[in-house]
């Protein structure tokens, strides 16, 4: 996490001072209360056929991000985000050929990185911003079964892109250093949907016209759902909580 926000802090500055009249930077970081919810059921071969039940034990994970906005209107601008997700659970089944006695516990690791050009169709226009982009959402997944008596453990690990279509919303509120955001990222195909939705409120303080901190309170809810006939897992797994961070807008 540390070198996420150090490479966000770097490109930031780097980019201010590159293009400090006609580029926009922020960057953003904070905690997600996350709650978890669903279950994934796997059939993956050699032995493996089982169920995995969320605990929905609410779960405090790290945020950040930083989104670029240059003045070529040809070009898209950038957002980049990532999130980590954690969540326990139970386990039951047969994995790996060896079938748990009752039930062992589960941990599944979540990190999303989210690659984002987008588009301003609004761009503070009564003061109202309108983005339309795609959304490259890499996510990497550890899933782990822990040792249950005779029953040794399970692993698998898993990453893929997938692409999404994203939009943002923001109004400033006039005469108020108050921001109202909403945005929301979602791809759906067959019996499968993924998608990823904010909404927040901002205030910016208004201490220096270089550097200005923010502070943000939002809601975030997640989506995972995997329900084709070709693949070895299948979910349902929701995530949904407030969180809260610092921005800085250069």
């Amino acid at each position: 996490m540390k070198k996420i926000l150090s490479t966000i802090a770097v490109s930031a500055i780097l980019s201010a001072s590159l293009c400090a009249d006609m580029t926009k930077v922020e960057i953003g970081a904070g905690a997600w209360a996350q709650t978890p919810s669903g279950t994934a059921n796997y059939n993956a071969g050699a032995g493996v056929t089982g169920t995995n039940t969320f605990d929905e034990t609410k779960d405090t994970s790290p945020y950040a991000w930083m989104l670029v906005k240059h003045p070529i209107p040809v070009l898209p601008n950038i957002r980049l985000e990532y999130v980590s997700i954690h969540a326990t659970g139970k386990a039951s089944g047969s994995w790996g050929g060896l079938a748990i006695p009752i039930t062992a516990k589960s941990v599944l690791d979540i990190k999303e990185y989210d690659i984002i050009p987008y588009y301003n169709l609004l761009d503070n226009t009564f003061w109202t911003t309108v983005d339309l982009g795609l959304d490259i959402k890499v996510v990497n997944s550890d899933y782990k079964v822990e040792p249950n008596g005779v029953f040794t453990g399970y692993e698998d690990t898993y990453t893929a892109p997938i692409p999404l279509v994203y939009a943002r919303v923001r109004v400033e509120i006039p005469s108020t250093n108050i921001g109202i955001e909403s945005d929301a990222k979602y791809v759906t195909t067959g019996s499968s949907t993924l998608y990823d939705v904010r909404a927040k409120v901002d205030y910016t303080f208004d201490i220096s016209p270089v550097v200005q901190p923010a502070l943000e309170l939002g809601y975030r809810a997640q989506k995972i759902k995997i329900d084709e006939s070709d693949s070895d897992v299948k979910t349902d797994m929701d995530f949904s909580g407030f969180y809260a961070g610092l921005m800085l807008r250069f």
